[in-house]
């Protein structure tokens, strides 16, 4: 600075060498740390990658922080580390229309009028299909969600949205659910959807029927009939599916879509706040 023609007294030179950090600067400092250490890692080629931990906004992530490492973490420490590591969460994709009522014929009500609780597990499943664009063409992924512990316990994906796409899935959970020594109880089911012609086709309510399964089903194009779900679905193709997290690069065909979407479940599950 004297180079420069300013004149700085010894005292204030000294005076500021002496000085201490400000308190909330080291507080800032350690969130910034700690953060770093969740939202990214070192794949094996040595590639800096988001986590899925990445993708949480400011909320979620202060939640992360106060249950891992940071119990006393404030809001703005967890805000001004945020905004220096250029993560600000991730938006939630628009919804592409997938229901196409069937024509004519009965169907059953709406048993939960958007009440989605349950006093226990194997009470009450939600269940809905999306779309994934790849190469190929589109990839259609169906999911089914236990609304009493708000996991997913089974997906299906598919090239084509036949009736299929909703029945191996129910498969799936039903037979996951034995195999873990909680079989589903007949008579205490409901299995919920929207009016899709997949879910009201004979050969699910059908299979439904011989489980002793009770079907409920909301009305034609209201999303909020099956909201649980379909913010679920939500949640998939904002995390998933529109981030690298869970897959590198672009989605070629059904295989790439398998592959991301078991991870994601997995973290969905075990994981995610």
């Amino acid at each position: 600075l004297s180079e420069q023609g300013c004149q700085i007294a010894a005292r204030t030179y000294r005076a500021w060498r002496s000085r201490r950090p400000a308190g909330r600067t080291h507080s800032d400092a350690v969130t910034v740390d700690r953060i770093r250490d969740i939202a990214w890692r070192t794949d094996d080629r040595g590639r800096r990658r988001l986590t899925p931990e990445g993708l949480y906004g400011r909320e979620k992530m202060r939640a992360l922080l106060h249950r891992t490492c940071l119990p006393g973490v404030s809001v703005g420490s967890v805000d001004r580390a945020m905004k220096v590591l250029e993560l600000n969460g991730i938006r939630r994709c628009t919804k592409i229309r997938t229901t196409i009522p069937a024509a004519g014929g009965k169907r059953a009500g709406d048993l939960l009028n958007r009440e989605f609780t349950a006093p226990a597990p194997n009470r009450v499943w939600v269940t809905d299909f999306t779309y994934v664009r790849t190469w190929r063409g589109w990839v259609y992924v169906a999911l089914i969600l236990d609304v009493y512990s708000r996991k997913i316990v089974a997906w299906h994906a598919s090239t084509s949205k036949t009736v299929e796409l909703v029945m191996i899935p129910l498969r799936m959970a039903l037979s996951e659910r034995e195999r873990e020594g909680r079989p589903v109880v007949a008579g205490e089911l409901i299995h919920h959807s929207d009016a899709g012609s997949q879910y009201t086709s004979s050969a699910l309510t059908g299979t439904l029927d011989l489980e002793s399964i009770t079907a409920s089903i909301g009305s034609v194009g209201d999303a909020y009939d099956n909201a649980l779900i379909e913010s679920t679905n939500g949640l998939y193709k904002t995390e998933c599916i529109q981030t690298t997290v869970f897959h590198a690069g672009p989605y070629k065909d059904l295989s790439d879509v398998e592959y991301a979407t078991l991870g994601y479940v997995d973290w969905f599950n075990s994981t995610r706040l």
